[in-house]
This record gives C-alpha cells, structure tokens and sequence, in this order.
C-alpha cells in the first residue's frame, strides 16, 4: 500500500502542493484594497477555505471578511448579499471544471446585481475552462487550478490559498503544516504508523463499523467537519475493482452540544461507529466562569473560577473516557496544540493522506465522483430541456 500511495505521487497532485512557491499569491493579496471578500463556489470550492476561515477567525481579527456564496436557495443568497458592501467587494468565482451550474448561477445573479469587471472580480479556475475563457475575454485576473488536484483535495491549492492570504493568514504557514503531515508519513515516522494503522482498521471492518465519527470538541472546528463529511464520503463511496459497492459514512459532531444527542447513539445503539475525538489544548482564551452565587443552584458553586477552556476539555474526556470503558466502540483521539494555520493545516492534510491510504486498502479511485456526476448530467438535461 505505501509503495502505491508513493507511486500515486506522480500522477494526483494535492501530494506536493506543500512544497509550491506562493510568492505570486502573495503579491496579488496585498493589492486587493477591498474589505469583502466574497466567495463565489460549491463543495471542493469552498468548504476547505470555510474550514480554515471559521478556525481562524476569533483569534486572528482579519480587516477584510469572507462571505462564502455556496447555495442556490433565493433566501440565502438575498441574505448574504444584504451583508455586502457591494461598493467594496471583490469577488472571487472558483470553479474548477469552469461550467459549475450552482457557481454560474449565483454568479450571474451578483452580476445583475452590481458593476463587475477587472476591478473587483477574480477566477480560479483550470487554465482551459470556460470560465477562464470568460475572465480573459473581460481582462479579470485569474489563478490557476491545476488539473491533477480534485475539488475537495484543493484547499492548499489556489482555490483555498488565494482568498484566505487576501484576508491575512499566513499561507506559508498553512503548508509548513502540511509539509510536517508529509514528512511525517513518508519518511515513515509515528504518523506513518497511525495512519496506516488507522485506515488498515478501516478497511478490514469496513462492514462491521462502516459509520466514521468525527465528534470535534471546539466550535471553531465545525467547518472543518463540513469539509471531513465531503473528503470522506465523496472518496469512498465508491464501486471497488470487482464492481462491489463499498462506502464508510463520515458523521461530523460538536462538543459538548452534541453530547445532548448523539452520544446517547454511540453508547447505546448498534456497534456499527468507529469514533475519532478531536481536541484544543490550548484555546488562547482565559474567560472563566465568574464567581457568582445563584441562590437556589448553590450545589454548582464547584464550577466557579473554572476556565471554559478547562471545562471543554474535560467534558471531552470525560466522553471519551465514557466510550473507552465500554471497550467495544472503536475510539481515538487527536489533540490540536493550539488555535493558528500551522495545526490545522496539519490535521487537514492527515485527513487527506488517511482518505488516501483508505481509499488504496478498499482498493477503489478515491478521487473520481462518478455519482455526483450521474446527477449533474441529469441536471443539465432536465434545464434544457425545460429552455
């Protein structure tokens, strides 16, 4: 499997874009003088970036906003648009293929909206595409996705660097992360046992716990979630070489909210989940809870001066702890050092080589879609037809 996945290398390109040189998106960035960004894209065009953004946002202040366009629902578009100051927008229009129906759509709508040409619009797109032909009709800059990287294996690729250095994370240190996640797997260090551990374990009990939790003890990590459920399941759902359907179904959790809910799934319901706890070790936030006397509540009072930081933590592990004992669920966990590029970069490319190595075991593509494309075409035909 490792010889493969080193093989691999070759040909499926998200492998080496740690080592890139960002030098020319960096010097685009400190050119956009507008404060809000906005995002115009779906899936693989989005969601890693959201990922990065809702991390970060707390705890960076970036002067410019991001505004993710991802929906063809009226509402939401209408909604988001309100949040725009159209007069100091730039927006972004990420498509790999070019002829996207949800981002052209959106797309066109922003365009009857407001004045958009070389001044405040950007594409990042592939080199051919239709969309790229547009940009270059109108004079609008574009950056370039490289054919050999997929949509949802592109965050550390333009479709995700160019946005997030136009608001101000340090990219370079996103993928010093991911450069670390690399070296650590291929040169066969601990994080080549895990993984390959991990995704052998997988693999082998692929019937048995063929539900994969991700259960994540921080609010900022919910975008990263999003951006797991379709890495996962959009890989390896797949049919495998002896055209036997194959799935692991990727579930995206909050603690402690969904303590509330669906932990009592897990530690009751049909042994069919594996379950990978993510942790922050150091949330750089002293906020505690005050030292306040509740008349009527007095027998809480052991909770004040407690930092929420702590508190988070150990009602993770206090789950956790909760699962292992039943010594039949399936259970890791991940501790994140502390809330910056570096760690989460890190993370998400792990997730990216486990998909990977999971992907080899089950001995399927992990990065064709052939049933989102089944669907797309039907799409396509039912609109023209209606036309």
């Amino acid at each position: 499997i490792f010889e493969a996945i080193k093989k691999e290398k070759q040909e499926i390109g998200y492998y080496n874009l740690p080592f890139q040189d960002t030098t020319h998106i960096k010097e685009y960035a400190k050119t956009v003088k507008q404060k809000d960004i906005a995002v115009i894209g779906i899936g693989g065009s989005t969601l890693g970036t959201y990922a990065i953004y809702r991390f970060l946002t707390r705890t960076h202040n970036f002067d410019k906003r991001l505004h993710f366009f991802e929906s063809t629902d009226p509402i939401d578009i209408n909604s988001r648009l309100e949040r725009l100051d159209l007069d100091n927008t730039l927006f972004i229009v990420i498509s790999k293929s070019g002829t996207t129906i949800e981002t052209i759509s959106v797309f066109k709508y922003l365009y009857s909206k407001v004045k958009i040409d070389k001044k405040n619009c950007l594409v990042i797109t592939e080199s051919d595409s239709k969309l790229n032909d547009f940009a270059l009709a109108n004079e609008i800059k574009s950056f370039e996705v490289p054919k050999n990287v997929g949509g949802r294996f592109s965050v550390f690729s333009t479709v995700g660097l160019v946005p997030l250095a136009i608001i101000g994370v340090d990219i370079d240190e996103l993928l010093n992360g991911c450069k670390e996640a690399y070296s650590g797997y291929f040169e066969q260090e601990v994080l080549y046992n895990r993984i390959m551990t991990k995704a052998r374990f997988m693999a082998e009990y692929k019937h048995k716990f063929n539900n994969n939790v991700v259960f994540s003890y921080a609010a900022e990590l919910e975008g990263f979630n999003k951006w797991y459920v379709q890495l996962w399941g959009e890989s390896l759902g797949k049919m495998d070489n002896d055209n036997t359907h194959q799935g692991l179904t990727p579930i995206g959790l909050l603690g402690p909210v969904d303590q509330h809910s669906f932990l009592q799934l897990i530690i009751q319901g049909k042994r069919d989940k594996t379950v990978t706890f993510i942790k922050i070790k150091d949330f750089a936030d002293e906020s505690r809870i005050p030292d306040v006397k509740l008349k009527g509540l007095e027998e809480l009072d052991y909770i004040n001066n407690l930092k929420f930081s702590e508190l988070i933590n150990h009602q993770a592990d206090s789950t956790i702890k909760a699962v292992n004992d039943l010594g039949d669920i399936p259970c890791d966990t991940i501790t994140i050092e502390k809330v910056d590029e570096f760690n989460l970069a890190k993370l998400m490319f792990i997730y990216e080589l486990l998909t990977s190595v999971v992907g080899k075991f089950l001995f399927i593509n992990a990065y064709d879609q052939p049933g989102v494309e089944s669907g797309k075409k039907i799409l396509k035909d039912k609109l023209k037809k209606k036309n």
